[in-house]
């Protein structure tokens, strides 16, 4: 089967879980971890390469995922927020690889379907300077969003804990949303989880 675009997926897995006082990448849920039914879903788009930022608790999490095939990076400075674990990846990207797109997803978002990550992969086209991201219900775009390679250079210099929210503000009459919906639950709480068993 052939790699479609060029495009690489970047799996967010770096935080400590602070809220849910466990790491949550680790969290039961359908005989897996949300960590690895994540990675079983980026796995099944067929990109050319899957890569997973891991930060805090990755002693833990690595035996977990190692069996996978995917490319694990480690951020150092993963206290510093999602943005810089986005840009660390990022950066890694540019160094070793020549790629049409980055699709950012991240670890805590059980309920996203890998059929809806599949149909912002068929919107994109390469070397159109398009972004495919995600709307949520209050309106707002996020992840999981897809990015041209021409955004590579700002991604890779944004910090703090906003995420790639900045470079989706900035660009966002150039941003292509899916004409379908998708359930983009985070899972931040030791609430949360048990909402999302009940779902």
């Amino acid at each position: 089967m052939s790699k479609p675009k060029n495009i690489i997926t970047l799996v967010m897995a770096a935080g400590s879980s602070s809220r849910m006082g466990a790491p949550k990448q680790l969290l039961p849920w359908k005989e897996v971890t949300l960590i690895e039914g994540v990675i079983t879903k980026v796995l099944h788009l067929n990109t050319f390469k899957a890569i997973v930022v891991l930060g805090a608790n990755e002693d833990k999490i690595v035996p977990k995922i190692t069996s996978y095939p995917i490319e694990i990076i480690h951020n150092l400075e993963w206290e510093k927020g999602l943005g810089n674990s986005i840009a660390f990846g990022i950066h890694h990207i540019k160094k070793n690889y020549d790629v049409g797109g980055v699709f950012v997803t991240l670890a805590d978002q059980p309920l996203i379907e890998a059929t809806y990550l599949k149909v912002m992969i068929d919107l994109f086209e390469t070397d159109k300077n398009q972004i495919i991201a995600t709307k949520y219900q209050n309106g707002k775009l996020g992840v999981p969003a897809l990015f041209d390679k021409s955004y590579l250079l700002e991604l890779s210099s944004i910090d703090g804990d906003k995420g790639a929210k900045s470079i989706l503000e900035k660009y966002a009459n150039s941003v292509i949303t899916t004409q379908i919906d998708t359930n983009v639950f985070d899972v931040d709480t030791d609430e949360d989880y048990k909402r999302l068993k009940k779902l």
